[in-house]
């Protein structure tokens, strides 16, 4: 009764120990071949010396013809050692493979799982933020006093909220994405998410998170900055408005943005584009362009 209570319970082994148990059986395995290889090389080297010592004393014809007999007896089974234990060699090898690939494969679920919990946390906090951004909202619309400042308060902390929320639904797509290649093996965990992380971004400009439809530059800092198209970037909202009135970018809520992000990601194409690239949009020339035009208008 105890054996099969021991049965029932016993912990069914997973693939990292199935692996090492196979790795170790093969190993023993091998240690048993050569140490029997080792004993009939020995024997070997034995039958050889006596054989030589008879044919020298000058041993009858049918006395050599004993050991020489016993003694390619011995090479044959020496033959047959050495080529079972190439042949195991060759079995240790491929477990050997076959458990670093499953521990490789462990370590990726490990970050895989890791990567969907944070889409999961993201997921999970969003309708608190949402929750709490609709009251700071609605303590302004509902009230009964209508100031100009307040409103303007209440719209920005709307906008804001719709953008949040955009953003959160796109960063949990692309991290179930990400943890989907992890898992299968082909994930560039190297290369950022933005396009724009490896620029350090002025803390003193005001930015809103926006979508390129083509490649952009600006100049910031007394620098320029390039972004290629189809990448997430925080573009200034000094440039905003010319950007958006030319179709250069979108907001993260439109339906062609959601579509693209499928199709390309929000990394951007190939990095930085080259100044040189023809397709590339300078927006300070552009908003250079509509500002004497708007002057006109005015006029």
């Amino acid at each position: 009764m105890a054996f099969f209570k021991r049965e029932l319970f016993k912990r069914e082994l997973d693939p990292i120990e199935r692996f090492e148990n196979a790795l170790k059986e093969k190993l023993a395995a091998r240690q048993k071949l050569a140490d029997r290889l080792s004993i009939a090389e020995t024997e070997l080297a034995e039958k050889r010396a006596a054989t030589e010592r008879l044919a020298v004393a000058g041993a009858a014809a049918a006395r050599l013809d004993r050991a020489e007999a016993d003694m390619r007896a011995v090479e044959e089974r020496t033959k047959t050692w050495r080529a079972n234990l190439v042949e195991h060699d060759e079995q240790v090898a491929s477990a050997e493979r076959a458990l670093a690939d499953a521990k490789a494969q462990r370590d990726r679920d490990t970050m895989a799982d890791q990567i969907e919990a944070m889409a999961a946390a993201i997921e999970r906090a969003a309708p608190g933020f949402d929750a709490s951004a609709t009251a700071l909202v609605e303590a302004v619309t509902k009230a009964t006093l209508s100031i100009s400042d307040a409103t303007r308060f209440s719209s920005n902390v709307d906008a804001v909220r719709r953008e949040v929320l955009s953003a959160a639904d796109l960063i949990c797509w692309e991290l179930r994405s990400a943890a989907v290649r992890t898992r299968a093996g082909n994930a560039n965990l190297a290369s950022p998410m933005l396009s724009e992380s490896e620029q350090p971004l002025s803390a003193e400009i005001d930015r809103q998170l926006i979508y390129t439809l083509h490649p952009l530059q600006w100049r910031e800092d007394g620098e320029v900055r390039r972004v290629p198209a189809f990448a997430l970037v925080g573009l200034p909202k000094a440039l905003l408005p010319v950007a958006l009135q030319h179709q250069h970018v979108d907001h993260l809520n439109a339906r062609r943005v959601q579509t693209l992000m499928h199709l390309h990601g929000s990394a951007g194409q190939s990095g930085e584009p080259d100044p040189d690239d023809p397709q590339l949009v300078d927006l300070d020339a552009l908003l250079a362009e509509e500002q004497p035009s708007a002057k006109a208008d005015v006029a």
